[in-house]
């Protein structure tokens, strides 16, 4: 059955318009010159040139201009713009100013295209009036010598940007090279220090007068300028670096300002949104856990990516003691950053590699940081202090995106900061793709033998819940598919985007299809609604996008190695929300502006598959695209904002996302026949206690499967906790009331030192382990009226407490037995110990583990693939 289209919803020929339907299958701010720069050094070294890349002919390569498509009137003032970039020709500016700017930049960009050297490129910038203006006939000497080349032609993208105003007004230099000093003494601070290098130019000799020159403290201020102008000109290569920038903010700000801002796809005939069809992991359980089997036994062709480079300002994260604010990947959740979780769900999965099928397996990680709030050096401590969490450093590879400049939104103009420097924000992740190209990130996975990878965000905390990622990656990687989402339904008032298939048909009679996302600030143009909830279940609707992906390798470092803007998928510039900054005056700024953005997720766009015909319903499973679903709590819950005293819900904040946390440990043991409280939706807990705090380490899996073998019977009551951080564990009918705090050294294995001297974690080696049977735990456990609980952060006060220590390969038992009160058993390594009853009370007995089961311990579990299951069986020694 063909996709149904009416004949009255098709664009009539004389308009050029795009029939966009969703169905379902069955004041300008101007900077005053800054006001103290005081010396620019002669002896900068030069910027590094541009990396080479692949294929490339030229620095500057052709812009593909934006065009999104048609939508229903907008319902409210906001302004949002998005390109589409490979989709058709510029759209109409409407604004005469913008659109004047706008051809002047593409006429200076197309002259730098045909410009073969940087010589040429130079001679170029000097006949554009704007930098003739303001570096006068002396802009290729003089003022400038004591430059690099490449930091004289940075310098001058920028004012041919018409970004003068970061280096203060005109300095209005003598056409014959020579300047009075007196007279520009009480000028910019820029045009001061030029002045100052001019005259150090001949000054300079053998004898180290530049070197007492470079020392000087203002030195680093021209250094970062300049970086941050290589950083974006390099970036941006393929839309024709500083300029290419400014033209597609100055086009997507016109688009903003634009009566019908709805861009046309002229290479389209009509695209139609359709909910895509994908396996639901909650249903078909066969198929999920096969297709998890798959995901685990291809673990050594996986490689990890993680974008984290973002600032995280929503959170309000500071250092407590230096008063230094911090990016989302350090927020100490569930007593451990961000970052640590993640790499605890990654170790869970090799360990479960291991035990299935008896090999070592350590996955290449690579991370996208940035520099704002230092996070690319707050990474990198994190990463050293914990010994690159046991895995080597040569299986990391840290890459750091370049910061964009923040423009005005009524002129473009490039806001200051206090600084003295353009404000500066990541400009979104979907730079990673060709970010990973420029710096080699895909080579270096080539080499570590990867073929696809998981792609995760920081913030969300529940994404390697159960089975979700690795069956996603399994039928990715089976299917050689190019590109995979996991998805759920969406929640009402969530600022997420969704997923769709589109179909549409191009101007040459093809049909195309693909399964890609819609930003949530693209909702209004593309006439997406938000979900209602109607008779206690959500109308059918467009699932949302998580931002977790299974990619294969090499279908996007193609498009990511493209020298044009395709290889920036989904460009888009949020103009809707206020910048906040703090100006080069030193007073506090709000202004209404946004930065060039770009998203990961849309990198699918590149991977439409292309019929001569138009397709049946089940064109899904056919498509180097797909898409598998689960509940949401088992997908995304993400801690991306801080909990405000006024807030009237808790979503997208650490305390809603610990509770789907709790709502997942809740069904996962009730499906083992324990008794848990249940979880009550999350307006009962804006205010008050939760019903319990459970934390399971990922290792006791991480799929459920696994773990409802591990546990068996008995009950947790209101107000419990249980934290158990062991991967070889037995729970059988143990009946808890109070706190119960396992902690191990050893939870998957034990290191040694390699070759380098690093701690290498090896898999199943000396593990600790503990086993409860038919135990009655009963203590008053966490105190939880004390007003300093922090429960997200699993930082509270106790009155009791029955907690287990187990060092090393340490070993503990307990059968047939009540522990009442605060106890603390803390074993030694290489000991076992057995706690049994002993008349009212217990007796506790130390013996050492034997030569011969140092290593295996004295039981261990053994996991054997049944068909598409893990079946364990206890293995006594």
């Amino acid at each position: 059955m063909a996709f149904e289209t009416k004949e009255q919803d098709r664009p009539k020929p004389p308009r050029s318009r795009l029939s966009v339907r969703a169905t379902k299958l069955s004041t300008p701010l101007m900077a005053p010159p800054p006001p103290h720069l005081r010396l620019l050094s002669p002896l900068l070294p030069p910027l590094c040139p541009p990396r080479r890349r692949r294929a490339r002919t030229r620095l500057l390569s052709a812009l593909s201009s934006p065009s999104p498509a048609p939508s229903p009137p907008p319902r409210s003032q906001q302004r949002v713009s998005t390109a589409s970039l490979d989709r058709g020709p510029s759209p109409s500016l409407e604004h005469q100013p913008l659109a004047a700017e706008v051809a002047r930049l593409s006429a200076a960009r197309a002259r730098l295209r045909a410009a073969r050297s940087l010589d040429d490129k130079l001679r170029a910038l000097d006949a554009e009036p704007r930098v003739a203006a303001f570096f006068g006939n002396a802009s290729g000497g003089g003022v400038l010598g004591g430059l690099q080349p490449r930091e004289t032609y940075l310098l001058k993208c920028l004012v041919a940007a018409g970004q003068d105003h970061v280096l203060g007004a005109e300095l209005g230099w003598a056409g014959d090279g020579t300047h009075d000093h007196e007279r520009h003494r009480n000028g910019s601070a820029l045009r001061e220090a030029l002045y100052s290098l001019a005259g150090l130019v001949g000054k300079w000799s053998g004898e180290g007068v530049a070197d007492d020159v470079a020392r000087g403290g203002d030195t680093e201020l021209l250094r970062q300028l300049l970086k941050f102008l290589g950083d974006i000109d390099e970036f941006y290569d393929c839309i024709g670096g500083i300029i290419g920038y400014q033209i597609m903010a100055l086009e997507l700000i016109s688009a903003s300002k634009s009566k019908d801002s709805k861009h046309r796809h002229s290479q389209d005939k009509f695209v139609h949104f359709h909910v895509p069809a994908g396996v639901n992991l909650s249903e078909d359980t066969e198929y999920a856990s096969q297709a998890a089997l798959w995901g685990i036994e291809g673990l050594p062709e996986l490689g990890e990516i993680y974008p984290i480079g973002g600032a995280g300002d929503r959170l309000g994260l500071v250092d407590s003691d230096t008063g230094e604010s911090l990016p989302a990947a350090l927020l100490p959740y569930c007593g451990r950053s961000l970052l640590e979780g993640l790499m605890r769900d990654l170790q869970a999965r090799e360990f479960l590699h291991f035990k299935i099928f008896g090999k070592q397996c350590i996955t290449p990680v690579a991370i996208m940081t940035s520099s704002v709030k230092n996070n690319h050096e707050h990474i990198v401590a994190i990463c050293e202090r914990l010994e690159w969490f046991g895995r080597g450093q040569e299986n990391f590879r840290l890459f750091e995106q370049p910061l964009v400049p923040v423009v005005n939104a009524e002129d473009g103009d490039w806001l200051i900061d206090k600084s003295l420097l353009p404000v500066g924000k990541p400009g979104g992740h979907g730079a990673i793709w060709k970010l990973a190209c420029d710096r080699g990130v895909f080579e270096w996975l080539y080499r570590h033998g990867r073929k696809g990878a998981t792609v995760r965000q920081v913030s969300n905390v529940v994404a390697a819940t159960d089975l979700t990622l690795m069956a996603l990656a399994g039928i990715g990687m089976r299917h050689n598919k190019k590109l995979g989402f996991a998805s759920c339904e969406r929640r009402p008032g969530a600022t997420e985007g969704v997923n769709v298939l589109i179909e549409k048909q191009n101007l040459d009679g093809l049909w195309a299809y693909g399964i890609t996302c819609i930003e949530y600030t693209e909702f209004e143009k593309y006439g997406i609604s938000e979900p209602t909830s109607t008779n206690g279940s959500l109308q059918a609707s467009y699932p949302a996008n998580t931002n977790i992906m299974y990619v294969d390798l090499q279908a996007v470092e193609e498009v990511g190695s493209r020298r044009n803007a395709s290889c920036l998928p989904g460009m888009v510039m949020n103009l809707k929300k206020a910048i906040s900054y703090v100006d080069h005056l030193g007073f506090e700024c709000s202004a209404a502006g946004g930065r060039l953005e770009c998203t990961m997720q849309n990198i699918a766009d590149n991977f439409m598959n292309t019929y001569s015909y138009r397709c049946s319903k089940a064109i899904e499973s056919e498509l180097d695209t797909f898409i598998v679903y689960n509940e949401r709590k088992k997908v995304t819950s993400s801690a991306k904002r801080k909990l405000k005293p006024e807030d009237r819900s808790l979503h997208q904040t650490p305390e809603g996302s610990l509770l789907d946390i709790m709502r997942n440990a809740h069904d996962l043991l009730s499906s083992s026949s324990i008794e848990v409280p249940k979880v009550k939706d999350n307006n009962e807990y804006l205010r008050s206690e939760l019903p319990f705090l459970i934390f399971l380490h990922p290792a006791l899996g991480p799929f459920w499967e696994i773990i409802k073998q591990k546990f068996v019977g008995g009950s947790i009551s209101k107000g419990s906790e249980l934290q158990i951080e062991v991967a070889e564990f037995v729970w059988k009918d143990v009946e808890l009331d109070g706190s119960l705090i396992i902690l191990s050294d050893n939870i998957m294995g034990s290191t040694k030192r390699n070759t380098h001297g690093e701690q290498i974690l090896h898999y199943g080696a000396r593990c600790g382990r503990c086993k409860l049977q038919s135990v009655k735990i009963v203590n008053d456990g966490i105190s939880w009226d004390s007003p300093s609980n922090v429960y997200w952060k699993h930082d509270v006060e106790r009155s009791e407490s029955l907690k287990i220590i187990l060092h090393g390969n340490a070993e503990f038992e307990a059968k047939d037995v009540l522990l009442k009160g605060n106890h603390m058993f803390e074993v030694p390594d290489c000991h076992r110990m057995r706690i049994i009853q002993d008349g009212s009370g217990f007796a506790v007995k130390l013996d050492r583990i034997s030569k011969e089961m140092m290593d295996s311990g004295s039981w261990y579990w053994e996991y054997t693939v049944d068909g598409a299951h893990v079946k364990l069986n206890m293995v006594e020694l």
